[in-house]
C-alpha cells in the first residue's frame, strides 16, 4: 500500500467530504450514460409491452414498441443496447437452426434498429438457448455439448447476425475456441472492423433465472443446468485463462457475468490484462434491488451505489436493466 502522509490534527479527512462540491472534486469514480448498456428483451408480434413478472418494470417488446425504448436511449446518449429474442416454441428445435435464419427474430430487430437509429451501437449474443427446445447454449448431442460441432453453428450465426447490421458480437456460450472461430469467420467474410465482446468470464450462477424467464430456456435444462461450460463461482484463477485464451483469439472486450457477486475478477481481469472490460448488473441482481426498492426496504440510491461498485472495480461499462433510469436521473442532475 502506497505509503500516506499526514496525521490527526493536521490532517483531517473529514474537510473533503464536508460541502457537497468537495466530494464532487475528489470523487475518484463517476458514472455517466457513456457507462451504460441497455439490454433489451423482443418478441413476435406487433404493439405488444408484455411484463416480465420476475423482473419488475422490465418487458417484452414486439419490434415496432421495442424502437421507442431505443428511442430514449439515444436520446439520453446511451451508446449501444443488446439485443435478446423470446424465440416462438414452435421454432425452436434440438439444433438451434433458427439461430442461423437471416430472418429470424434478431436479426429482423437489427434491421429495424440500424434503420431508424443508425447511430447506437448494437450488441447480440452468439449463443443457442434461445433457440433451443433443451435450452442449452450449444448442441446437446448423446446428452452431451458437443463444442466442437456447436462451433460450426455459432460462426454462422455470428455471420447472419453481422450481415444484418450488428456492430458487435458477443459469444456468451462458453464453448472452448468459439472467439477464434468467430474472428476468423468474420475476417474472412470482410468484417474485419466487427468488435468482439466476449463473455469470458460466465459462471453458472443462480442469479440468471428471471432472464431465462424472459426468454423461455430455463424449463428444459436438466438438474445439471449448464455446469459442463460455464464457470464454478468458486473459481477465480480460471477466469484469468479463459480471459487470456480470448484476448489470443482476437477478442477486443471481455464481460463478467454476474457483475456484483464477482467485483474482485473484474479487478482481477483489469489489472492483468488493461483491456476494456465490462459487466452485466444480471437479471437476478436487478429483480433484488428493484424488488427491495418496490417494497420499501432500499431506498432508489443503492441503484447509483450498486452500478458505482462495477466503475470501482474498473469496469469500462455495465449492462445494467436500470440503464434508462439512472441515465435520465444523471442527465436531471
Amino acid at each position: 500500500m502506497t505509503n500516506i502522509q499526514g496525521k490527526f490534527p493536521s490532517t483531517r479527512l473529514r474537510r473533503n467530504r464536508m460541502r457537497e462540491f468537495s466530494r464532487r472534486l475528489v470523487a475518484e469514480n463517476n458514472l455517466g450514460s457513456s457507462d451504460l448498456i441497455l439490454p433489451l428483451f423482443v418478441c413476435e408480434g406487433d404493439n405488444v409491452e408484455d411484463p416480465i413478472q420476475s423482473m419488475p418494470g422490465v418487458n417484452r417488446y414486439s419490434i415496432d414498441k421495442l424502437l421507442y425504448r431505443v428511442e430514449d436511449a439515444v436520446r439520453l446518449s446511451i451508446p449501444a443496447i443488446a439485443i435478446f429474442p423470446q424465440i416462438d416454441t414452435g421454432l425452436k428445435n434440438a439444433q438451434g437452426s433458427f439461430a442461423i435464419d437471416e430472418n429470424n427474430l434478431v436479426c429482423r430487430s437489427i434491421k429495424s434498429i440500424k434503420k431508424e437509429f443508425s447511430e447506437i451501437g448494437i450488441i447480440c449474443d452468439v449463443a443457442l438457448d434461445p433457440f433451443t427446445d433443451h435450452g442449452h447454449d450449444g448442441l446437446l448431442i448423446d446428452n452431451k455439448i458437443d463444442n466442437d460441432k456447436t462451433l460450426e453453428i455459432l460462426e454462422k450465426q455470428a455471420l447472419v447476425q453481422v450481415n444484418a447490421g450488428c456492430d458487435v458480437i458477443a459469444p456468451s456460450d462458453m464453448m472452448d475456441g468459439r472467439v477464434g472461430r468467430i474472428r476468423k469467420c468474420l475476417d474472412n467474410n470482410n468484417f474485419q472492423d466487427t468488435l468482439i465482446l466476449s463473455y469470458a468470464a460466465k459462471y453458472a450462477s443462480g442469479f440468471y433465472g428471471p432472464f431465462r424467464d424472459a426468454i423461455g430456456s430455463g424449463s428444459n435444462l436438466g438438474k445439471d443446468g449448464k455446469l459442463t461450460y460455464q464457470m464454478d463461482p468458486s473459481n477465480s484463477d480460471e477466469a484469468l485463462r479463459e480471459v487470456a485464451f480470448d484476448i489470443n483469439e482476437g477478442a477486443d472486450m471481455v464481460m463478467v457475468k454476474p457483475g456484483m457477486p464477482y467485483l474482485d475478477i473484474i479487478s482481477k481481469i483489469k489489472s492483468e490484462f488493461k483491456i476494456p472490460t465490462f459487466a452485466y448488473q444480471v437479471s437476478g441482481e436487478y429483480s433484488m434491488i428493484k424488488e427491495s426498492i418496490n417494497k420499501g426496504w432500499l431506498n432508489e440510491k443503492v441503484i447509483e451505489e450498486a452500478l458505482l461498485s462495477f466503475k470501482r472495480a474498473g469496469a469500462n461499462g455495465i449492462l445494467t436493466y436500470f440503464a434508462l433510469e439512472i441515465a435520465e436521473k444523471l442527465k436531471n442532475e
